[in-house]
């Protein structure tokens, strides 16, 4: 995968850096693994907006993809796809008996290679195993936090964990955050770091294609007037005028810190992120 720079023909072109989306080689999803999500707009089943600033954007069809990787069988990458849920990419694999699903795919799988998951797999990007048939020092991605649930942690492109040791029945793998945390050893991860690591330097370079993101504009709260946001008001460009920053609805952010200090999870985390 690579990045273009646009020539500076328009003001829109003139930092805009895109995918170049040579690292795909199928271009076609497959359509059984196809589903329709409803488009909510950011708002709850009261009706009421939940998530600001989220509306539009242009129609998108939900890949299954399969986080669990519970098939212990031999199968074969048919494609590298796009994924316009996700940044990362998508392998559509084949397996024996002809069934095909979805995974993310790492750095170095190619059309053709087998992949499988199990207890005694060979240690490739690609393959998938509980966390006690992992070397240490391997980087691995899609890690369970609960054994059969799924894939929760590193799935984004370029992300990848590095299992540092094993110890009392839990695995100790280190974020690419800095966080290290433990992991039951029975939990599943697959091998090998995401693909797609350019995905961080693509600049959208204009108001338009954040739109078809389905992203809305968003209105500083300096620029509103003080019946709209406590940031509001003033004569002039007048600065926030507080001690903090507030939400539209007096509550602290930029910092402040929302992990619950007793969240059941919390023994599990050794170190936290940088």
């Amino acid at each position: 995968m690579g990045v273009k720079q646009k020539r500076p023909l328009t003001p829109g072109q003139r930092f805009q850096v895109s995918d170049d989306y040579s690292d795909l080689t199928k271009f076609e999803p497959e359509k059984s693994l196809l589903s329709r999500l409803p488009r909510t707009a950011g708002r709850d089943c009261r009706g009421r907006v939940s998530a600001r600033h989220r509306g539009g954007g242009n129609l998108r069809l939900y890949r299954q993809i399969d986080f669990k990787r519970d098939k212990d069988m031999v199968a074969r990458v048919l494609g590298i796809e796009y994924d316009p849920n996700r940044n990362a990419r998508i392998a559509l694999l084949e397996y024996e008996d002809g069934e095909r699903r979805y995974i993310l795919a790492p750095i170095g799988l190619n059309d053709g290679d087998k992949v499988t998951s199990g207890v005694e797999v060979d240690i490739k990007p690609g393959n998938a195993l509980p966390l006690s048939s992992i070397p240490v020092g391997t980087t691995i991605h899609n890690i369970e936090l609960e054994p059969g649930r799924g894939g929760k942690m590193a799935r984004s492109a370029g992300a990848g964990v590095m299992l540092l040791a094993k110890e009392k029945g839990y695995a100790i793998i280190k974020m690419t955050s800095g966080e290290q945390r433990m992991v039951h050893l029975s939990c599943r991860a697959t091998v090998g770091q995401v693909g797609n690591l350019d995905a961080k330097n693509v600049f959208l370079g204009k108001a338009g294609k954040r739109r078809h993101l389905g992203w809305r504009p968003q209105v500083r709260g300096v620029a509103m007037n003080p019946c709209d946001h406590p940031h509001g008001g003033g004569e002039g460009k007048a600065p926030i005028g507080r001690k903090q920053p507030v939400t539209p609805w007096g509550k602290p952010t930029l910092g402040k810190k929302t992990r619950k200090p007793r969240r059941r999870s919390e023994r599990f985390i050794l170190k936290r992120r940088k």
